[in-house]
């Protein structure tokens, strides 16, 4: 457990009766400020304890805690009598008679204690916890502090990431979240995200979002394709807004699962606002976006010292001489940094004229990453002047981020999945 030192003490016979302390506003004392104090306060503070340190010297960081007025550091060694009134006590001196003492003194007084040093000693244990959206995982395993902090950590990123089901039995509110996936591997989908996917009693899917994450969801969760919703006499946007409004009006758990960010041409505001408008509140989950990740999978980095200061990510899903274009590709030319174009790959012939034309040099190199992230991803090289050819003759196909600057030829050759 997460308080036991080296020791040589054979375990008890009786397993130790868990119990979850309630020790907001009750007095706590602390007899040490080393390294045990410094891993042991700040779930001592969160769970509202009154702390008095007793220590002669603390750690930095134990330091830092008395000055704000997390804890009170009283400044010398512990003396008989420390203890009166405290709820629960933890002993982590370095000086064995020390702790020996002050567990005498706790026990005399009925004070749960637990001690850094000696295990058996003590009357409480600290088992290795951890927490997820209001559970808190306690794991005690005897003499093995290594494998409790390990349960401990398995079951807590089963909660996170949905993988360990755990229905809620009492009413809950539905909601209804604008979650963002990611580039397309099913790993690379926040936590958060991950779990309100378990908790969904209905997932509005992209075609661009992880799919993967769609297998894993239970039965009894309706999964609708974002690109089969009947549009009838709505634009697609619509129809999708009047889907998440029907089934969260419905008192439904709706995530609005979309790829990359919902927020980078994800056209997520325009859901939020959609809610809005009908009293609906919603959670928007950032995702990863694919104008960083999908490079850096391929090996690029958008900025690199001394090479680029700045990116810039466009959207190319409308061609330069398009009046609906909202780009200032002028200005965009006279950049020197990298550029980074999603949903461009039919117009990049056309873009990387109106970059020419605009004062970029022809050989600027450029980096096509298809499918970026996933098990079919594949990067394809060219430059400004070569691109549109290399694109029909390598048939590159969309999804793909196109990445324009020196950047490009930075990446190793090669990086380790």
């Amino acid at each position: 457990m997460a308080e036991h030192a080296e020791h040589t003490a054979q375990p008890t016979t009786h397993p130790a009766y868990p119990v979850g302390l309630r020790l907001a506003g009750r007095r706590v004392v602390v007899l040490g400020g080393g390294q045990v104090a410094q891993r042991r306060l700040p779930a001592l503070i969160a769970a509202g304890a009154e702390i008095t340190l007793i220590s002669p010297s603390a750690t930095p960081s134990v330091d830092v805690m008395a000055e704000t007025g997390e804890i009170t550091w009283i400044k010398r060694r512990y003396e008989e009598g420390d203890l009166a009134d405290a709820w629960y006590v933890l002993v982590a001196t370095t000086d064995a008679a020390t702790n020996a003492a002050a567990s005498a003194e706790a026990e005399r007084s009925r004070t749960w204690c637990v001690r850094s040093d000696d295990a058996e000693a003590a009357t409480a244990w600290t088992p290795a916890t951890g927490r997820s959206e209001g559970v808190t995982v306690a794991v005690l395993t005897g003499h093995d502090p290594r494998r409790s902090a390990a349960v401990r950590d398995a079951i807590v990123e089963g909660l996170r990431d949905g993988s360990i089901a755990a229905p809620q039995h009492r009413a809950r509110t539905p909601f209804v979240a604008l979650v963002g996936g990611g580039p397309g591997d099913p790993d690379l989908i926040t936590v958060r995200g991950r779990r309100l996917l378990a908790e969904a009693d209905v997932v509005i899917a992209d075609r661009l979002g992880p799919r993967d994450l769609l297998d894993e969801l239970p039965p009894h969760v309706e999964v609708i394709d974002a690109a089969k919703i009947p549009y009838g006499r709505f634009m697609a946007q619509e129809a999708i807004n009047n889907a998440l409004i029907e089934h969260a009006k419905a008192g439904r758990s709706v995530v609005r699962l979309k790829g990359g960010d919902p927020f980078v041409f994800g056209r997520g505001m325009e859901e939020a606002q959609a809610l809005a408008a009908e009293g609906i509140a919603c959670t928007v989950v950032p995702g990863i976006s694919s104008s960083i990740s999908v490079p850096g999978a391929a090996g690029i980095p958008v900025t690199h010292r001394g090479v680029a200061h700045e990116f810039t990510v466009v959207s190319g899903h409308v061609a330069p001489e398009d009046p609906r274009s909202l780009v200032d590709w002028a200005s965009l030319a006279k950049l020197t940094g990298t550029l980074v174009i999603l949903m461009g790959v039919d117009k990049i012939g056309k873009i990387a004229e109106a970059l020419i034309a605009h004062g970029k040099a022809p050989e600027t190199p450029l980096a096509l990453v298809q499918e970026g992230t996933t098990a079919s991803q594949r990067r394809v090289d060219a430059t400004l002047a070569t691109v549109a050819e290399t694109v029909r003759t390598q048939e590159v196909r969309p999804p793909a981020v196109i990445v324009i600057g020196e950047v490009v030829t930075e990446g190793p050759d090669r990086l380790v999945e």
